[in-house]
C-alpha cells in the first residue's frame, strides 16, 4: 500500500485522532495478528472510527516480502474535515502503511539491558488506556530524558506512583515463581505480546509500586517486535544505580515469548543477521 500525502486537515495530524499498530512480519505474514486486530478494533470502538475491512488491512502485507523479518506500521486516522474538534458529518478514515526490514537484537536478548526511571508520570485516562492512539506525547517527552546509548529503555510510573510500562515496551517481573505485568486500565498500552502471554496463562496482572521495583526477583521489558530483553541494571532518573540482576538461563518468560514470535530460541545466530 503506497504512502499517501497527508493533507493539512487530516485529523490524525491535527489532533492525534486515530490509532496505529506496529506488526512483526515473518516471511510476509503478520505475527500475533489476532491480537493486533483485537486492539485495533478496540481502539476504533473507543474513538468511534470505522474499522477498515479485512481486505483493506491485508493489502498492507500481501506484496512479496523484502526480507525474512519486516516491521509493518499501520496508521489509521479519522480522515479529513470537521470544524475544530467537531467531527465531520461524513467520516472517511485514512489508512496508511509502511514496511521496513528488521533485525532483532540478539545481544540484548542474551546480555540483558540497562534501563532507567523517568521523571515523567503518566496521566490517568481510562477511556484511552490500553489502546495505541496517535497522541504519544507523554512517551516522546519521556524519551527525551536520556541520550546515553547504553540505556535501552525508560520506565514510567503513573500519578499513583505505580510502575506501568517502558516508553515503547511493556514491563514484566518475577516474584515467588509468578510472572507478572502491570495493569493498564488507567494508562499505558496493552501490548500484543503481553496480551498473548496473558491469554495462554504465562502472565498475571498485578500492581507494582515504585518502591517495590528494586526488590523483584527478575525484571524484563518486551514487545511484539523486539521480543523480551532481561533487565540487568536499573538506574534512577539521575543515573545512579538502584538495582541489578543476573541474566540467567533458563529464562521462562523469554522462552515462551520468543516461541510466540517465532524466534527459534533466546538468542539464535540466524536472527542476528
Amino acid at each position: 500500500m503506497p504512502m499517501p500525502q497527508v493533507p493539512f486537515d487530516d485529523r490524525g495530524l491535527a489532533y492525534g485522532d486515530g490509532v496505529f499498530e506496529t506488526v512483526l512480519l515473518r516471511d510476509g505474514k503478520p505475527v500475533l495478528w489476532e491480537f493486533h486486530l483485537a486492539r485495533l478494533e478496540q481502539g476504533c470502538r473507543r474513538l468511534n472510527i470505522p474499522l477498515p475491512t479485512s481486505q483493506q488491512l491485508a493489502q498492507a502485507w500481501q506484496s512479496p516480502p523484502a526480507a525474512a523479518l519486516e516491521v509493518l506500521k499501520l496508521i489509521l486516522t479519522r480522515g479529513s474535515g470537521g470544524r475544530g474538534y467537531a467531527l465531520p458529518e461524513q467520516v472517511e478514515p485514512r489508512l496508511m502503511s509502511r514496511r521496513t526490514p528488521f533485525t532483532a537484537s540478539a545481544e540484548r536478548w542474551s546480555q540483558g539491558v540497562c534501563v532507567r526511571l523517568c521523571h515523567l508520570r503518566l496521566g490517568h485516562q481510562p477511556l484511552l488506556a490500553g489502546i495505541k492512539h496517535l497522541n504519544r506525547l507523554e512517551n516522546v517527552l519521556a524519551r527525551q530524558e536520556w541520550q546515553d546509548s547504553r540505556i535501552a529503555e525508560g520506565l514510567l510510573t503513573d500519578q499513583a506512583g505505580d510502575v506501568v510500562e517502558a516508553t515503547s515496551m511493556n514491563l514484566f517481573w518475577a516474584v515467588e515463581g509468578r510472572l507478572l505485568t502491570p495493569y493498564v486500565d488507567r494508562c499505558g498500552v496493552a501490548g500484543t505480546l503481553r496480551a498473548a502471554l496473558l491469554a495462554n496463562g504465562t502472565l498475571e496482572e498485578a500492581s507494582l509500586a515504585l518502591a517495590e521495583l528494586p526488590r523483584v526477583e527478575r525484571l524484563w521489558v518486551g514487545n511484539s517486535v523486539q521480543g523480551v530483553w532481561p533487565v540487568r541494571e536499573l538506574l534512577d532518573a539521575q543515573g545512579a544505580q538502584i538495582a541489578s540482576w543476573a541474566v540467567e538461563q533458563p529464562d521462562p518468560l523469554q522462552r515462551e515469548a520468543h516461541r510466540l514470535l517465532g524466534y527459534s530460541s533466546a538468542f539464535p545466530a540466524s536472527e542476528s543477521k
